[in-house]
């Protein structure tokens, strides 16, 4: 040992002093933080002004929509082939707009689609398909009115149309029909279908763009308005 102090002994514990302006600071007063910058706001859509003209949103029903063939597709409950086959063997083919010229795309009304949801499940009932003709002809003829009064009953041969609840009863009673189509039903189910899927206009070839109640986007984007 020599004495001088600057050795420090093995196991010795020693005190480490920080500098006084490197210690912590425990219980320092208060300061207010400086106000952050408000951000911009992206995604904002303009509120309607007073004034304005609202938004014009047409109804999925309107002679002014139509719709391509895989909106067709998805709303009716078919393949794309069933869709091409139908149209070009002369069953059901869109009244709008065909695919003639060479490379047009075909354009479908909501009376066309909703022909198209009826000839599906006439199949799946076993119906033949001359007989799912003289249903669409005589369908095509009729009005809305006529439409959604409708009720289609079928045995599996033959389609019966009923235009009242007797009817129908009148039907069942004799044996005949175990299937039935309420074509009312369909329609309003097809009229909510087709308001959440894209459309175009038939008079501009604009693109009309779904309305989904229930999709979160839309929900953050009304309420962003």
């Amino acid at each position: 040992m020599s004495g001088t102090g600057d050795e420090t002994r093995s196991g010795a514990l020693c005190a480490v002093h920080l500098p006084r302006a490197g210690r912590p600071l425990i219980g320092r007063p208060w300061r207010p933080e400086p106000e952050a910058e408000e951000l911009p706001r992206l995604g904002r859509f303009p509120a309607v002004q007073p004034g304005q003209p609202a938004i014009e949103r047409l109804a999925p029903t309107s002679a002014l929509v139509g719709y391509r063939g895989p909106t067709a597709c998805a709303a009716a409950g078919i393949t794309y082939r069933q869709l091409d086959y139908w149209a070009r063997t002369g069953l059901l083919e869109p009244s709008v707009r065909s695919a003639y010229p060479a490379g047009a795309q075909r354009l479908y009304s909501f009376r066309d689609i909703l022909l198209l949801k009826i000839v599906k499940r006439l199949l799946d009932a076993g119906v033949s398909l001359q007989n799912i003709r003289v249903a669409v002809t005589h369908l095509q003829s009729a009005d809305q009115a006529g439409l959604t009064g409708l009720t289609l009953m079928c045995d599996g041969a033959t389609v019966y149309e009923c235009t009242s609840p007797q009817q129908v009863v009148d039907l069942l009673n004799g044996g005949q029909g175990v299937f039935g189509i309420a074509v009312g039903a369909v329609w309003q189910e097809l009229e909510t279908t087709l308001g959440r899927l894209h459309g175009e206009r038939t008079d501009t070839g604009e693109t009309l763009i779904g309305h989904d109640p229930g999709d979160e986007l839309a929900q953050r984007r009304n309420r962003a308005v």
